[in-house]
Protein backbone atom coordinates (compact mmCIF):
# COMPACT_ATOMS: atom_id res chain seq x y z
CA UNK A 1 0.00 0.00 0.00
CA UNK A 2 1.17 3.52 -0.76
CA UNK A 3 1.18 6.26 1.87
CA UNK A 4 1.79 9.95 1.29
CA UNK A 5 3.45 11.59 4.31
CA UNK A 6 2.97 15.37 4.40
CA UNK A 7 5.26 16.69 7.14
CA UNK A 8 7.68 19.62 7.09
CA UNK A 9 9.79 18.23 9.95
CA UNK A 10 12.21 16.07 7.96
CA UNK A 11 13.34 14.06 10.97
CA UNK A 12 9.77 13.12 11.90
CA UNK A 13 8.84 12.40 8.28
CA UNK A 14 11.77 10.07 7.72
CA UNK A 15 11.14 8.26 11.00
CA UNK A 16 7.52 7.60 10.03
CA UNK A 17 8.61 6.54 6.53
CA UNK A 18 11.17 4.11 7.95
CA UNK A 19 8.66 2.48 10.31
CA UNK A 20 6.00 2.22 7.62
CA UNK A 21 8.56 0.75 5.25
CA UNK A 22 9.31 -1.97 7.79
CA UNK A 23 5.57 -2.66 7.93
CA UNK A 24 5.39 -3.19 4.17
CA UNK A 25 4.16 0.23 3.06
CA UNK A 26 5.58 2.26 0.18
CA UNK A 27 5.93 5.93 1.11
CA UNK A 28 6.33 9.29 -0.59
CA UNK A 29 7.21 12.50 1.28
CA UNK A 30 6.01 16.10 0.84
CA UNK A 31 7.09 19.08 2.94
CA UNK A 32 4.55 21.68 1.80
CA UNK A 33 0.81 21.88 1.33
CA UNK A 34 1.09 22.94 -2.30
CA UNK A 35 3.25 19.93 -3.15
CA UNK A 36 0.88 17.67 -1.23
CA UNK A 37 -2.15 18.76 -3.27
CA UNK A 38 -0.22 18.27 -6.50
CA UNK A 39 1.15 14.86 -5.47
CA UNK A 40 -2.10 13.47 -4.07
CA UNK A 41 -3.96 14.59 -7.18
CA UNK A 42 -1.48 12.91 -9.53
CA UNK A 43 -0.83 9.61 -7.69
CA UNK A 44 -3.28 7.14 -6.15
CA UNK A 45 -2.50 6.58 -2.46
CA UNK A 46 -4.13 4.30 0.07
CA UNK A 47 -3.65 6.76 2.96
CA UNK A 48 -2.47 10.36 3.38
CA UNK A 49 -0.79 11.35 6.67
CA UNK A 50 -1.26 15.10 6.79
CA UNK A 51 0.43 17.46 9.24
CA UNK A 52 -1.70 20.44 10.29
CA UNK A 53 1.09 23.01 10.45
CA UNK A 54 2.78 23.41 7.05
CA UNK A 55 4.88 26.31 5.68
CA UNK A 56 2.37 27.40 3.02
CA UNK A 57 -1.10 25.85 2.89
CA UNK A 58 -1.96 24.39 6.27
CA UNK A 59 -3.37 20.90 6.68
CA UNK A 60 -6.97 22.10 6.80
CA UNK A 61 -6.61 23.93 3.49
CA UNK A 62 -4.91 20.90 1.91
CA UNK A 63 -7.65 18.58 3.16
CA UNK A 64 -10.42 20.85 1.87
CA UNK A 65 -8.74 21.23 -1.53
CA UNK A 66 -8.25 17.49 -1.96
CA UNK A 67 -11.90 16.81 -1.14
CA UNK A 68 -13.01 19.62 -3.43
CA UNK A 69 -11.03 18.00 -6.26
CA UNK A 70 -12.76 14.67 -5.64
CA UNK A 71 -9.92 12.83 -3.87
CA UNK A 72 -11.43 10.07 -1.74
CA UNK A 73 -8.17 8.75 -0.25
CA UNK A 74 -8.41 8.37 3.55
CA UNK A 75 -6.67 11.28 5.34
CA UNK A 76 -5.26 11.11 8.87
CA UNK A 77 -4.39 14.51 10.35
CA UNK A 78 -1.22 14.77 12.47
CA UNK A 79 -1.09 17.75 14.78
CA UNK A 80 -0.18 19.13 18.18
CA UNK A 81 -3.64 20.72 18.38
CA UNK A 82 -5.54 18.48 20.76
CA UNK A 83 -8.60 20.54 21.64
CA UNK A 84 -12.00 19.13 20.75
CA UNK A 85 -12.80 22.12 18.54
CA UNK A 86 -9.59 21.59 16.56
CA UNK A 87 -10.46 17.95 16.00
CA UNK A 88 -13.92 18.88 14.80
CA UNK A 89 -12.42 21.36 12.33
CA UNK A 90 -10.18 18.64 10.92
CA UNK A 91 -13.06 16.20 10.52
CA UNK A 92 -15.27 18.86 8.98
CA UNK A 93 -12.52 19.64 6.46
CA UNK A 94 -12.69 16.03 5.28
CA UNK A 95 -10.20 14.15 7.45
CA UNK A 96 -11.03 10.55 8.33
CA UNK A 97 -9.09 10.42 11.59
CA UNK A 98 -6.92 12.52 13.85
CA UNK A 99 -3.70 11.75 15.77
CA UNK A 100 -2.36 14.23 18.31
CA UNK A 101 1.39 14.86 18.59
CA UNK A 102 3.43 13.56 20.27
CA UNK A 103 2.04 10.12 19.45
CA UNK A 104 3.22 6.55 19.88
CA UNK A 105 4.10 4.99 16.54
CA UNK A 106 2.03 1.91 17.46
CA UNK A 107 -1.02 4.14 17.78
CA UNK A 108 -0.40 5.66 14.36
CA UNK A 109 -0.04 2.19 12.82
CA UNK A 110 -3.27 1.10 14.50
CA UNK A 111 -5.07 4.18 13.15
CA UNK A 112 -3.81 3.48 9.65
CA UNK A 113 -4.98 -0.13 9.84
CA UNK A 114 -8.37 0.94 11.18
CA UNK A 115 -8.85 3.43 8.34
CA UNK A 116 -7.88 0.79 5.80
CA UNK A 117 -10.32 -1.71 7.30
CA UNK A 118 -13.08 0.83 6.74
CA UNK A 119 -11.99 1.38 3.15
CA UNK A 120 -13.49 -1.16 0.79
CA UNK A 121 -11.15 -3.21 -1.35
CA UNK A 122 -7.81 -2.53 0.33
CA UNK A 123 -7.56 -5.67 2.46
CA UNK A 124 -6.50 -8.45 0.12
CA UNK A 125 -4.60 -8.95 -3.12
CA UNK A 126 -5.12 -12.10 -5.18
CA UNK A 127 -2.59 -13.07 -7.86
CA UNK A 128 -3.31 -16.58 -9.04
CA UNK A 129 -2.65 -18.96 -6.15
CA UNK A 130 -0.91 -16.19 -4.19
CA UNK A 131 -2.97 -14.18 -1.71
CA UNK A 132 -1.65 -11.22 0.27
CA UNK A 133 -3.61 -9.99 3.28
CA UNK A 134 -2.25 -6.47 3.66
CA UNK A 135 -4.04 -5.73 6.91
CA UNK A 136 -2.75 -8.88 8.66
CA UNK A 137 0.55 -8.83 6.72
CA UNK A 138 0.04 -12.49 5.88
CA UNK A 139 0.84 -14.28 2.60
CA UNK A 140 -0.66 -17.60 1.57
CA UNK A 141 0.09 -19.70 -1.49
CA UNK A 142 -2.49 -22.32 -2.42
CA UNK A 143 -3.84 -22.08 1.13
CA UNK A 144 -0.37 -22.52 2.71
CA UNK A 145 0.96 -19.66 4.84
CA UNK A 146 4.43 -18.50 3.81
CA UNK A 147 6.94 -17.75 6.56
CA UNK A 148 8.45 -14.49 5.29
CA UNK A 149 10.77 -12.02 6.95
CA UNK A 150 9.64 -8.38 7.08
CA UNK A 151 11.95 -7.52 4.17
CA UNK A 152 10.83 -10.48 2.08
CA UNK A 153 7.20 -9.48 2.66
CA UNK A 154 7.88 -5.88 1.61
CA UNK A 155 9.75 -7.03 -1.49
CA UNK A 156 6.98 -9.43 -2.51
CA UNK A 157 4.30 -6.81 -1.85
CA UNK A 158 6.07 -4.24 -4.00
CA UNK A 159 6.46 -6.72 -6.86
CA UNK A 160 2.79 -7.64 -6.48
CA UNK A 161 1.77 -4.00 -6.81
CA UNK A 162 3.76 -3.91 -10.05
CA UNK A 163 2.53 -7.34 -11.25
CA UNK A 164 3.53 -8.21 -14.83
CA UNK A 165 5.76 -5.12 -15.05
CA UNK A 166 9.56 -5.37 -15.08
CA UNK A 167 10.97 -3.62 -12.01
CA UNK A 168 14.61 -2.53 -12.10
CA UNK A 169 17.00 -3.43 -9.26
CA UNK A 170 17.56 0.28 -8.65
CA UNK A 171 13.83 0.79 -8.10
CA UNK A 172 13.66 -2.13 -5.69
CA UNK A 173 16.63 -0.81 -3.72
CA UNK A 174 15.01 2.62 -3.55
CA UNK A 175 11.50 1.51 -2.61
CA UNK A 176 12.17 -1.58 -0.48
CA UNK A 177 15.51 -0.71 1.13
CA UNK A 178 15.35 3.12 0.89
CA UNK A 179 18.88 3.20 -0.47
CA UNK A 180 20.62 4.35 -3.63
CA UNK A 181 21.61 2.00 -6.41
CA UNK A 182 24.90 0.18 -5.90
CA UNK A 183 25.94 -1.69 -9.06
CA UNK A 184 28.12 -4.03 -7.02
CA UNK A 185 25.43 -5.08 -4.54
CA UNK A 186 23.73 -8.48 -4.69
CA UNK A 187 21.23 -7.54 -1.97
CA UNK A 188 18.21 -7.75 -4.27
CA UNK A 189 19.35 -10.99 -5.91
CA UNK A 190 19.83 -12.70 -2.53
CA UNK A 191 16.34 -11.77 -1.34
CA UNK A 192 14.77 -12.74 -4.67
CA UNK A 193 16.47 -16.15 -4.39
CA UNK A 194 15.10 -16.63 -0.87
CA UNK A 195 11.61 -15.67 -2.00
CA UNK A 196 11.75 -18.17 -4.85
CA UNK A 197 12.81 -20.91 -2.43
CA UNK A 198 9.75 -20.17 -0.28
CA UNK A 199 7.45 -20.10 -3.31
CA UNK A 200 8.56 -23.66 -4.08
CA UNK A 201 6.88 -25.02 -7.23
CA UNK A 202 5.53 -21.50 -7.86
CA UNK A 203 9.04 -20.00 -8.06
CA UNK A 204 8.23 -19.20 -11.72
CA UNK A 205 6.08 -16.33 -10.42
CA UNK A 206 9.23 -14.22 -9.96
CA UNK A 207 10.82 -13.89 -13.36
CA UNK A 208 14.33 -12.57 -14.04
CA UNK A 209 14.50 -10.27 -17.06
CA UNK A 210 18.18 -10.24 -17.91
CA UNK A 211 19.75 -6.80 -17.82
CA UNK A 212 16.50 -5.14 -16.69
CA UNK A 213 15.25 -6.51 -13.38
CA UNK A 214 12.47 -8.71 -12.04
CA UNK A 215 8.80 -9.28 -12.76
CA UNK A 216 6.08 -11.00 -10.75
CA UNK A 217 4.03 -13.18 -13.11
CA UNK A 218 0.41 -14.07 -12.51
CA UNK A 219 0.41 -16.87 -15.09
CA UNK A 220 3.06 -19.51 -15.89
CA UNK A 221 5.43 -18.53 -18.73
Amino acid sequence: MKVLIVEDDEKVARFIARVLGEEGFITDLCVSGTDAVRQASAVTYDVVLLDWMLPDLDGLAVCRELRRCGTVTPIIMLTARGEVRERILGLEAGADDYVVKPFEIDELLARIQAVLRRTHGFGRMQLGALEIDRLQRRVTLGGRTLDLTAREYTLLLFLAHQADRVVARSELLSQVWSTQFDPGSNLVDVHISRLRDKLGEHAWMIDTVRGKGYRLRQEPP
